[in-house]
This record gives structure tokens, C-alpha cells and sequence, in this order.
């Protein structure tokens, strides 16, 4: 299942060279899109004049796939902008902030597979009936709780944390008498672990670390898609000082820390980030 690696210096599996390729052909066929930006080209995609629309496409074309080789579920991120300016497709014309996503959406591969689905009004699950090819409405106007009691995120690097992170994930696994104890799942594949927390409730964190001080999950194509998606599902997403969807990227494979889920457990996050500064 080797195929090299990516831009980003990840290793590439060759399904995940069979997904980009996939994307880039059907997007740009569609008469839709003038532009793509994905997680395995280091530039722009540009689409030729002759079937260029007025959308940009970012994407996560297989996330998790380092999953593939032991049959844990894996997906697909994307997210849609509306070009705004006129003349030849440039770089610039992606770099719009989260607050200018027409709608984004994941794919989830596993038992069944799922697409969830948000325009702006709301959040809707999709499921492939097999026997018909079709993509069936089964989960309508998906909604998160205010509060949960899953914590997920990767252990391993504690020591490297923010104290505000170190502070809170402490506060769910050793609770103040009378505060509810959280259990913690991990998958390591992001759509997996944030389609679980919109389904019961809790927070998912990626926090930035003492390696990766601007975090390591990519915002165009990661944290945007499912930020927005959190928060049309009534949730929260937040870098621990501000607010996903406000970011102005910079760089198509920008990174940034995260924290989304539950709207009052990724208040107390940010509580602490503010108290702790």
C-alpha cells in the first residue's frame, strides 16, 4: 500500500493517490470549479478555462489513512468557497476565511458508509443503500449535546502541551467531587473521532504542542470543513483563543490547533487559555 510521500511529509498509501485523483477529475468535470486546494499537492489546482466554474474546493481527499492497513474507518473533508474576485484563478482567491464557506461536508467510511452533510442550515446524514447506489436522508438536522462526557485526544504528547491543556484533560480524568468523570476515545483518524463527538457529545483536541507550535491539523481542508459543520450541529470550534471560522489563512496548508465539540465543554477550554495566559 506504499506510495511515497505527500507535501506535508506524511507517507502516502496508494489509496490515498487513487482518492486525490478521484476528486481532482470528478471536481473538475463538473463545470462548477475553478479551483482546487488539497491535502496532497503542494500548489493551487487550477481548472482549464473550458470547464472553469465559480467555486473553490478545498479537501482532505482520505483522512486517517494510515488507518487503512488494520480496517479502522477512515473518510473524506471537504468544504466549498465561492470565488470572489474575477480574473485568472490565483492562490489568493482560496485563502478566505471559514465565516465564507458555502457549505462543507465528510464522508465516513466504515460499517456503513455515511456523507454528513451542511449549506448553512443546518446539518444532514446521509447513508449509501447499497441496493439502490443512493445516498438515503437518516439523520436529520444533527445536533450535538451542550455537554458530553468523551474527551479524544492523543495522550502521548502531554508533555508538550499548554498548561491550559494539560489543566483541563486532568479536570475529566480526576473530576472535583460532585463533576462528572469523562471517558476518553481516540481514534486518530479526525473524521471518525469528530463524527462520534457530534453523535454523543464532548470535545475533540488537537492541540499545538512544543514540535508543532502552530498545530499540525491543516485549516483549509481540516479544521474549516468541520468546524463549520460543529458549529451549524450547535457546537463550538476554537483554537483555545479564538473562534476557527475568523482565521484568515495565510497558506493554503496553513495548520492551526483545535478544539471542537460540545459548546460548553470547548468553553472551558477557552476558559482556561483566557486564565492561564
Amino acid at each position: 500500500m506504499a506510495g511515497g510521500q505527500n507535501v506535508q511529509g506524511e507517507d502516502v498509501k496508494k489509496l490515498d493517490v487513487l482518492a486525490n485523483d478521484l476528486f481532482i477529475n470528478m471536481l473538475s468535470s463538473t463545470f462548477k470549479v475553478c479551483a482546487m486546494v488539497s491535502e496532497e499537492n503542494k500548489d493551487l489546482i487550477v481548472v482549464d478555462s473550458e470547464h472553469e466554474g465559480r467555486y473553490i474546493v478545498c479537501f482532505d481527499p482520505l483522512d486517517g489513512s494510515s488507518n487503512i492497513d488494520c480496517l479502522v474507518s477512515i473518510g473524506s473533508i471537504f468544504c466549498v468557497f465561492r470565488r470572489l474576485g474575477d480574473g485568472p484563478v490565483s492562490t489568493k482567491d482560496a485563502l478566505q476565511p471559514g465565516d465564507q464557506v458555502v457549505g462543507a461536508g465528510y464522508a465516513l467510511y466504515g460499517s456503513a458508509t455515511m456523507v454528513v452533510l451542511s449549506l448553512g442550515g443546518g446539518v444532514n446524514g446521509f447513508m449509501l443503500d447499497p441496493s439502490i447506489g443512493e445516498f438515503v436522508l437518516t439523520e436529520r438536522n444533527m445536533r450535538i449535546k451542550p455537554r458530553g462526557k468523551i474527551y479524544s485526544i492523543n495522550e502521548s504528547y502531554e508533555s508538550t502541551w499548554d498548561q491550559a491543556v494539560k489543566t483541563y484533560v486532568h479536570s475529566k480524568k480526576y473530576p472535583e467531587p460532585g463533576k462528572q468523570l469523562y471517558g476518553a476515545r481516540y481514534i486518530g483518524s479526525m473524521v471518525v473521532d469528530v463524527h462520534r463527538t457530534i453523535c454523543y457529545g464532548g470535545i475533540f483536541m488537537y492541540p499545538a504542542t512544543k514540535d508543532a507550535p502552530k498545530g499540525k491539523l491543516r485549516l483549509l481542508y481540516e479544521c474549516i470543513p468541520m468546524a463549520f459543520i460543529m458549529e451549524q450541529a450547535g457546537g463550538q470550534a476554537s483554537t483555545g483563543r479564538g473562534r476557527i471560522l475568523e482565521i484568515v489563512p495565510t497558506d493554503i496548508h496553513q495548520r492551526s490547533p483545535v478544539f471542537m465539540g460540545s459548546k460548553d465543554d470547548v468553553q472551558d477550554v477557552i476558559d482556561l487559555y483566557a486564565k492561564l495566559a
